[in-house]
C-alpha cells in the first residue's frame, strides 16, 4: 500500500487514536484478560492480502471447469497486552476506542 491510498474510515481512526476496544459480540473470551479493559493500545497496523486461487482443470477439482476463490484483504492491528506482549489480530475484532 502506498501513502496515496486511502485507508478504510474504520482504520485510519485507529492508527490516528492510538487505542481500540473489543467489538460487541466479538469478544474473544479466552483473550481479552491480557489487555485493559477500558481502552487496549495500538503499537501497529498491517495491511495483507490473501491472494485467490483460479484452477482451470476439471482433473484438479472434479465437477468443477472453473473454480475461483477471491483475493482477501486483511487489516492486522498489533495491540500490547498488559505484560507488554504484542499481539496481532484481525480489525474485525476491534473497534476505535472512544474519544
Amino acid at each position: 500500500m502506498t501513502s496515496s491510498d486511502k485507508l478504510p474510515d474504520k482504520i485510519a481512526a485507529i492508527k490516528k487514536r492510538g487505542y481500540v476496544v473489543w467489538a460487541e459480540g466479538r469478544r474473544p473470551t479466552h483473550f481479552i484478560a491480557r489487555f485493559d479493559e477500558d481502552r487496549i493500545p495500538v503499537v501497529g497496523v498491517r495491511h495483507v492480502r490473501v491472494w485467490g486461487i483460479q484452477v482451470d482443470d476439471e482433473r484438479a477439482l472434479p465437477g468443477h471447469e472453473r473454480t475461483s476463490i477471491p483475493d482477501e484483504e486483511i487489516w492486522e492491528i498489533n495491540l500490547r497486552a498488559n505484560d507488554g506482549s504484542h499481539y496481532e489480530v484481525s480489525s474485525d475484532l476491534v473497534e476505535p476506542a472512544p474519544d
